[in-house]
């Protein structure tokens, strides 16, 4: 009888407990949203046991709950904490928000938590587990201190707080975890010393407290942890010498102290490491030379010592590391001879020693590993020959030896290379022809010879059709140029500037299209300036100055809407200046030496003078040619009313004085500022918009659509408005939005801008695959290029968002720009506008390194779909942090927007080279950041396939 009460009453006692766990799980359940119905399977017909995510122990009670990456999104209820027999709760990879629930470490059974990579904030609760092993509550928007009672962890071995906005100091209670195997605080906001009692737990292998703001000396004590694998303390502000007593750690694997403030030398004790992999003490105030005894680092792979003062030789123990891979010792001030030996017994991939005093020949051996694709050597005092084994190098991919002292002529296996697809060779003593040979470089991009003594005449092809820059200037060149260069597609710069080039322009150079800077400048060029040259959309810089060009500048070529700079000076030109575009308020300089008139007060020229024509000729002209003559008188009337179209007018009507002015002729002739306005108030143009500094909305005028945007910020409509509004009216890029026109009064203006049918890189971004964000990414740095590199002076965006960037239905990104006085600058702006760059701030004044450091943004946006403007992220940098903080250890599915994870394993080192690249564009400092061009050239050779070791830190941006 007793036995079967016991029977009845652990039957009873299950079935309650089973419904207790049941209603919890449906509780959190209720709570969530699911999107793509993970959990639709969560219903009490079926057994919980059964459930998506869901693991029961012997006793059908349950175990663990895994709900990783499955995109659930809400509140984090609490009664998942309350499961009296839950081991492990797995929720990272979501998007849950709001606050981490108080209690969550209620539950005595809890071993294993995960919460990471959400979007929680608020605190890290108080509270313990003893028995908790695992607790990761990193990349979330956790805010506040670390919380005392984390020393009451007794048991754990795994804490990861990494990717928060965590404050304060370490807690010295930490150290009481003696268990601590992983230690990860990085990227947070935390300041003041690393604790000397880190020494004291002993277990622990891996230390990350990188991307904070600790500063002082790395203590000695950390020498006490001869168990760590993984020591990482980068981008703080540590300061002092290395410590001798890290000698200690020979089971360090990883050593990363760059981006601090480190001085003195490396102690020998770090060379006896010898399970060392990466070296990375890159970016401080490193001196001194590097001894011998790096031979005993036999494992080693990777090296970064750049951005240092090291002195001295290269040590040729270097040649002796049989795993060494990548070797990076840029921006030193190494001197001597490359080691001879260096790449014959390693397995070398990327070597980079530029900016440096090197002397000496290139070494033989450096491609023996027939794995080399990247040297890079520029900016020494190398001199000789390239060598031969170079030549056979069929690995290369990235060559660039400018500005050494190197001489000798090209082998035919050098311009055979396939994967070359950037070659700079500029300022050196080469010699030679170049079109006596068969050019192959199949994968060629980029071309640079310029500065050197080549000669004779220029190739034919180069054995590319994706040829983007080619720079031959500064040689001794001499013929024609050839017709077949008309035949370069992709070309974006041609540069045959110094040489002796004579014959003609040939017209099939106006064939490329895509050509933005053409500088044919100091030859000897003679004829006429080809009328297809009006043909070319997208140039912007033309230099055709030093040479012996003829006859009248075509009229046409004033028409070109994208061309700001031209120089023609020093040929023999006559006639007229074209009255129209580029030619409108063109320098005197860039005229001067011809025999031309017309042109503004600043083209310096004199007025052309009215020919009069006989009597005889006018009844002559009017028997034989009357229609003629009244087809002529018509069209140069259309020409009048068109320049004064272009005009700036001023229009009273019953709202007041309005001044008026469009930038293209088709609009101007139909359209009036009555229809604006008018639209207006009819509400047919102006959609309803956001409220405060302006609003914008689709606008029909008699059949035709434009985007009109309303400004009523006074301030802003007034100084300099026209100069500037101007400036923006005559740049003309495929990918970049025109103004078309604007009209203001003394209190409102409206902007009208082409229509662009498609909708904001924000809207549509997560629904876009890897292959097309590449497309977008690379329209948007086109566009800064353009507006950096080929506009004088340069038109800066004042502040970069995916809001301001409309994708059509090809896919093609159109940047739309505002003027500098639109630009936000107040606090309120900053708070809207995360991706405006720290420096504004402070001095309220843009630069075009603050449009690098929004572009950068875009790209982490690009690459991780969150936006520096989600409630996770309350400031800019704090995505920044983030983004370092999970690329640091190229753990790509940290980092990588879900919805484009499939294509992470094709992908993956393009991924990870755009990211290096988004971190160097939102560096602090503006001075660490690449220009428009260098942005546009590694964005656009990272996006490329190519073999790379995957994590590495790619220093050259030029």
């Amino acid at each position: 009888m007793a036995m079967l009460f016991l029977f009845m009453f652990l039957f009873l006692n299950s079935r309650i407990l089973h419904a207790e766990e049941l209603e919890l799980l449906l509780s959190f359940k209720s709570s969530i949203n699911d999107p793509f119905q993970y959990l639709s399977n969560w219903n009490p017909s079926v057994t919980f046991c059964k459930w998506q995510g869901i693991t029961c122990n012997n006793s059908s009670r349950i175990k663990a709950i895994d709900l990783q990456g499955k995109n659930i999104s809400g509140k984090l209820s609490l009664s998942v904490f309350q499961l009296p027999y839950v081991e492990t709760i797995n929720l990272s990879g979501n998007q849950l928000s709001g606050q981490v629930p108080r209690n969550i470490f209620s539950s005595s059974s809890l071993r294993h938590l995960n919460l990471s990579n959400n979007n929680f904030t608020g605190f890290i609760p108080s509270g313990s587990i003893a028995c908790l092993e695992t607790l990761d509550l990193s990349n979330n928007m956790l805010a506040g201190r670390i919380p005392q009672e984390i020393g009451s962890f007794s048991s754990l071995k795994f804490l990861d707080f990494g990717g928060n906005v965590l404050v304060g100091t370490i807690p010295t209670s930490i150290t009481n975890i003696t268990s601590l195997e992983f230690l990860t605080l990085a990227s947070n906001q935390l300041v003041g010393q690393i604790p000397r009692e880190l020494g004291q737990i002993r277990s622990l292998k891996w230390i990350y407290l990188g991307y904070n703001n600790l500063s002082g000396e790395i203590p000695k004590e950390i020498g006490e942890l001869t168990s760590l694998n993984h020591l990482d303390l980068v981008y703080n502000n540590l300061t002092g010498s290395i410590p001798s007593s890290l000698g200690n750690l020979k089971n360090l694997h990883y050593l990363f102290l760059y981006q601090n403030k480190l001085t003195g030398s490396i102690p020998k004790s770090i060379f006896g490491l010898r399970k060392l992999i990466s070296l990375d003490l890159s970016d401080n105030f490193l001196s001194g030379e590097i001894p011998e005894l790096i031979v005993q680092l036999q494992n080693l792979e990777i090296i970064h010592l750049f951005s240092n003062n090291f002195t001295g030789k290269i040590p040729g123990a270097l040649s002796s590391l049989p795993r060494l891979q990548v070797l990076q010792l840029w921006s030193n001030n190494f001197s001597d001879e490359i080691p001879k030996d260096l790449g014959k017994h390693n397995n070398l991939t990327v070597i980079d020693l530029s900016t440096n005093s090197l002397t000496g020949k290139i070494p033989e051996g450096l491609c023996s590993s027939g794995n080399l694709f990247k040297l890079i050597l520029f900016s020494n005092s190398l001199d000789g020959e390239i060598p031969n084994s170079l030549s056979t190098c069929k690995s290369l991919q990235r060559v660039r030896l400018q500005d050494n002292n190197l001489s000798g002529e090209l082998s035919t296996e050098f311009t055979k290379l396939p994967l070359v697809y950037f070659l700079d060779i500029s300022g050196n003593n080469f010699s030679g022809r170049i079109d006596a040979r068969k050019w192959e470089m199949t994968s060629l991009q980029m071309l640079s010879l310029a500065r050197n003594r080549f000669y004779g005449g220029l190739p034919n092809s180069f054995g590319s059709d994706q040829l983007e820059n080619l720079d031959l200037s500064q040689n001794r060149f001499s013929g024609s140029i050839p017709r077949t260069f008309g035949s370069l597609t992709e070309l974006v710069q041609l540069k045959l500037s110094g040489n002796k080039l004579s014959g003609e322009i040939p017209h099939e150079l106006s064939s490329l299209k895509k050509l933005v800077s053409l500088d044919l400048s100091h030859n000897q060029l003679s004829g006429k300036i080809p009328d297809s040259f009006s043909d070319m959309p997208v140039l912007g810089q033309l230099d055709l100055s030093q040479n012996q060009l003829s006859g009248e500048i075509p009229t046409n070529l004033g028409r070109v809407e994208s061309l700001v700079l031209v120089n023609i000076s020093h040929n023999h030109f006559h006639g007229s200046l074209p009255s129209t575009g580029a030619f409108l308020a063109v320098n005197a300089s860039a005229v001067a030496g011809n025999e031309l008139c017309g042109g503004d007060i600043s083209s310096g020229l004199p007025p052309c003078k009215r020919i009069k024509n006989p009597i005889w000729w006018f009844y002559v002209a009017c028997i034989l040619g009357t229609s003629v003559v009244l087809a002529l008188a018509a069209f140069g009337i259309v020409l009048i009313r068109g320049r004064k179209d272009l005009e700036m007018k001023t229009v009273e009507n019953e709202d007041g004085i309005w001044e008026l002015q469009f930038f293209h002729p088709k609009v101007s002739s139909s359209v009036t500022m009555e229809d604006i306005l008018s639209s207006k108030k009819e509400e047919k143009a102006i959609c309803k918009g956001k409220e405060g500094l302006s609003y914008e909305g689709k606008c029909i005028i008699k059949n035709m659509q434009f985007m009109v945007k309303e400004i009523n910020d006074t301030k802003s409509i007034q100084s300099n408005f026209w100069s500037e509004i101007s400036e923006l009216g005559k740049l003309q890029h495929p990918n970049i939005v025109k103004l078309i026109g604007v009209c203001r009064s003394d209190n409102v203006a409206y902007l009208v801008y082409e229509y662009v049918e498609g909708k904001n890189l924000s809207e549509i971004l997560r629904n876009l695959s890897w292959e097309r964000r590449k497309k977008i990414a690379i329209g948007i740095a086109k566009a800064l290029r353009f507006l950096h590199c080929y506009c004088s002076p340069a038109v800066l965006v004042g502040y970069m968002s995916t809001e301001k960037i409309t994708v059509d239905r090809k896919d093609e990104p159109r940047l739309r720009l505002s003027l500098p006085d639109l630009r936000c600058f107040d606090t309120k702006c900053f708070i809207s506008s995360a991706y405006v760059a720290p420096e504004i701030r402070d001095s309220k004044a843009t630069s075009e390194k603050s449009d690098i450091y929004g572009f950068g943004l875009i790209l982490i946006e690009i690459l991780t779909g969150k936006s520096p403007t989600n409630a996770e992220f309350s400031f800019d940098e704090n995505i920044i942090e983030w983004a370092r903080y999970c690329y640091s250890d190229c753990h790509i599915d940290m980092w990588v927007d879900p919805m484009i994870k499939g294509d992470a394993t094709i992908s993956q080192n393009e991924m990870i080279e755009t990211m290096n690249l988004a971190l160097h564009c939102t560096a602090t400092d503006p001075k660490a950041r690449p220009c428009a061009n260098d942005v546009f050239k590694i964005l656009h050779s990272a996006l490329r396939s190519s073999s790379c070791v995957s994590g590495l830190k790619f220093s050259e941006y030029f």
